[in-house]
């Protein structure tokens, strides 16, 4: 009988399609070679569906059967490292990247990491929302904001938000506004709901400084500098009704 990290390594290749590892085997030994198939076919449909459950918009892109094929040699090449199915798929998006398949759609990569942040968004820790008054009498230049751990920012090559919107439930066919790129906000909402939003230049740099540690008047300053005229209050108004900003706290002096 082999070591567990042989048989481990033996069984896993067994079910990406190689012999019946040494070791496996039923009452009836004729019948482990079956048994087997069937517990391979087993796995690779559950983690197939898993990945389309993770991601829906990719699937509707390339189709059902196409999607279940690529989907079957990711899971071949870059299996689960944690019974956490929720864990597994982050390295979907660059694979999409060097899939010879799709090299012609390489905004799909885009997508996939939107879908991706959404699924690790609703899945976040919780926080408790600030309330307007924990603003009161605050000095903007000591006061630094707290972002809910859902947010996320996304700097994207491709129109990739706009083609994500597009292929939501309910959606009606049209054409994209551009073609450049995109950053996406992601976020959930008290609803746990997941918006994704496409953003600009200033709230994109307003949310990064944020989240580095930046007061907020130093924040809003770098975000105007990135796009002259910037307003920052609807931007805080945004995170302030989608409960993504927390309990505020002062800058030590």
């Amino acid at each position: 009988m082999p070591g567990h990290p042989e048989f481990a390594a033996a069984f896993d290749a067994g079910l990406k399609g190689a012999p019946l590892p040494r070791g496996v085997t039923a009452l009836a030994p004729a019948e482990a070679e079956r048994r087997f198939a069937v517990y391979r076919n087993n796995v690779a449909v559950g983690l197939i569906d898993a990945l389309a459950k993770r991601f829906p918009v990719i699937k509707r892109l390339v189709g059902d059967e196409f999607f279940a094929a690529m989907a079957r040699h990711y899971s071949e090449t870059q299996r689960p490292t944690s019974p956490v199915l929720l864990e597994w798929g982050n390295g979907f998006a660059a694979f999409l990247e060097s899939f010879p398949p799709l090299a012609d759609y390489p905004y799909m990569a885009d997508v996939a990491r939107i879908e991706y942040a959404r699924g690790r968004a609703y899945h976040a820790a919780d926080g408790t929302p600030a309330l307007p008054d924990s603003f009161a009498g605050a000095d903007p230049s000591r006061l630094r904001l707290h972002l809910h751990p859902s947010l996320q920012l996304l700097r994207l090559k491709h129109p990739a938000v706009s083609i994500w919107q597009m292929n939501q439930p309910g959606s009606t066919a049209q054409s994209l506004a551009h073609a450049g790129p995109e950053t996406a906000l992601v976020l959930r909402d008290p609803g746990f709901n997941v918006p994704v939003f496409s953003i600009g230049p200033g709230d994109a740099a307003m949310i990064e400084q944020i989240m580095g540690g930046a007061s907020l008047t130093v924040a809003a300053e770098l975000a105007i500098w990135t796009e002259p005229g910037f307003d920052p209050q609807p931007l805080i108004l945004r995170l302030m009704q989608a409960g993504a900003i927390l309990t505020p706290k002062e800058i030590a002096r």
